[in-house]
């Protein structure tokens, strides 16, 4: 079981480990909610995501046995780094186990900490049955990503942290992958003040515990196609399971294009990096009654790799009607484009990129193909625009949504 004392020994070790991620308020979210919107960035915990809370306290529960012959594995993500600093922390030798397709950013980072890192198979089945090997063959302690109560119990600490900086908290919401951190967080926070209301957020296309809760008992989805990878859960974890189930009040769902808008949001209002799972419970926002309340998005993580980061916000600013590309056909005489960027110029749009093509048509009134992708304040800017081209005479076509790339 998860006591009481359990969270309280959990906080007095991590004290002196972990980095403060005291609540940031959120005026931009507060004003679009009604509520009094706060964010818990464990995006800037050690490692870059809250983790390293659970594999620390995980760690100073080993026999001594346990500790010479040192932990075992299997993670492609946060965990892996989590594992690997607290075995650092510790001084036991840690090895991680890792799928041969995760990024090599992610791999350096978790050899950073002083991990043996083991690549093993195309998915993260293949690395967890290799990590399985390691531990029975070699005597290592496995350190599950979430389905071991001392774990969830370092994750949980998280709660203490929230009712310092905010005692009067109504709500808390928590992403769910496999449970852990949802089962930690949500049975503190009742254990302190059983009042107020924890929310979980999963993936549409991913809500494992969702479909678990609904059903009574641990459930396998056919899939978890998500770009919140650090949640694509298909089975939860059966150990954590009833504590979700008893301790958080409700389970909301959110598509993964609500996560992209959400990117830019954090980027440009709060300056913060979170990567897609991480972001859940900031979408969720919108899903729930804010109004009058107090109310803790917990960000769980903030390790993204620059290529995910980049279409992250090509896509937000494409979604917000402040990137798109159209395309026009003119007549080949000279100073048309002119004319065309001045009516451009007049409603204030930056040109991105610019495709001249005089070769699509023997028609001289209809033989050049211009494709421009403009940069607008938003969609009303953007259809501004569209309309002024158009009274100009010119039968303007938005392209794919996101051609910019192509």
């Amino acid at each position: 079981m998860m006591t009481l004392a359990d969270f309280k020994a959990a906080r007095e070790y991590l004290k002196n480990i972990l980095l403060p991620t005291n609540l940031v308020a959120s005026p931009y979210f507060s004003e679009k909610t009604g509520g009094s919107v706060y964010l818990k960035p464990e995006n800037m915990q050690l490692t870059g995501a809250y983790k390293v809370r659970g594999a620390c306290f995980k760690v100073s529960t080993l026999t001594p046995e346990q500790r010479e012959h040192g932990l075992v594995t299997a993670s492609a993500g946060n965990h892996a780094q989590g594992v690997a600093f607290a075995a650092k922390n510790a001084g036991i030798p840690a090895t991680v186990v890792m799928p041969e397709t995760t990024p090599l950013v992610k791999v350096n980072n978790t050899k950073s900490y002083g991990a043996k890192v083991v690549l093993k198979g195309s998915c993260f089945d293949d690395a967890a049955a290799e990590a399985a090997r390691l531990s029975e063959e070699e005597g290592l302690t496995y350190v599950h990503p979430f389905n071991d109560l001392t774990v969830a119990t370092g994750q949980g600490t998280i709660a203490y942290e929230i009712f310092k900086d905010l005692p009067d908290v109504d709500t808390i919401l928590v992403p769910i992958g496999g449970g852990g951190l949802a089962a930690g967080v949500s049975t503190l926070t009742k254990l302190l003040n059983p009042g107020v209301r924890v929310i979980g957020v999963e993936p549409t296309a991913a809500a494992s515990m969702k479909a678990a809760v609904e059903a009574g008992h641990v459930v396998t989805i056919p899939s978890a196609d998500t770009i919140a990878d650090g949640v694509a859960v298909r089975t939860v974890g059966d150990l954590v399971f009833p504590y979700v189930q008893k301790n958080v009040d409700e389970i909301v769902t959110v598509d993964d294009e609500e996560l992209v808008g959400v990117f830019l949001d954090m980027v440009e209002k709060h300056k913060m990096i979170v990567e897609n799972a991480g972001l859940l419970t900031v979408a969720a926002l919108s899903h729930i009654d804010c109004r009058g309340r107090n109310v803790v998005s917990l960000l769980s993580g903030g390790n993204m790799d620059v290529t995910t980061m980049d279409s992250l916000v090509e896509h937000g600013l494409v979604q917000r009607g402040r990137v798109f590309t159209i395309s026009l056909q003119l007549p080949d005489r000279p100073g048309e484009l002119a004319r065309v960027s001045g009516i451009i110029a007049k409603q204030r749009a930056s040109v991105i990129k610019l495709d001249h093509n005089r070769f699509v048509s023997v028609n001289r009134q209809r033989a050049v193909e211009l494709k421009i992708t403009l940069e607008a304040f938003g969609h009303s800017h953007k259809e501004q625009i569209i309309q002024a081209l158009r009274a100009e005479g010119y039968d303007v076509k938005t392209l794919s949504a996101y051609a910019i790339s192509d």
